[in-house]
């Protein structure tokens, strides 16, 4: 049995793009705060459909000694696709 999971997309403007894709009816179901690698997770999906296909939102956070965060342009923002399978073998 394979499950589509999600699929990843990093951020540089959390805010803007939960505005996005509210525009386009999906809504947060789950955010993970990760301070040791300093970057937020944040999953979306449409109403009732958590669990089934979801959008996962990857924001790495600035630098902290100030430098330019990495800019995800020419197709760098793309991440993954999840699928949950029996085996990988």
């Amino acid at each position: 049995m394979v499950k589509f999971l999600h699929s990843m997309i990093r951020v540089t403007d959390p805010d803007a793009t939960l505005k996005f894709f509210e525009l386009i009816g999906l809504e947060e179901v789950r955010r993970f705060d990760v301070e040791a690698g300093r970057f937020t997770l944040i999953f979306l999906a449409a109403p009732g459909q958590e669990g089934i296909a979801e959008v996962e939102l990857t924001y790495n956070w600035p630098p902290e000694d100030g430098s330019t965060p990495e800019q995800y342009d020419g197709g760098r923002n793309f991440g993954h696709l999840a699928y949950r399978v029996e085996n990988i073998y």
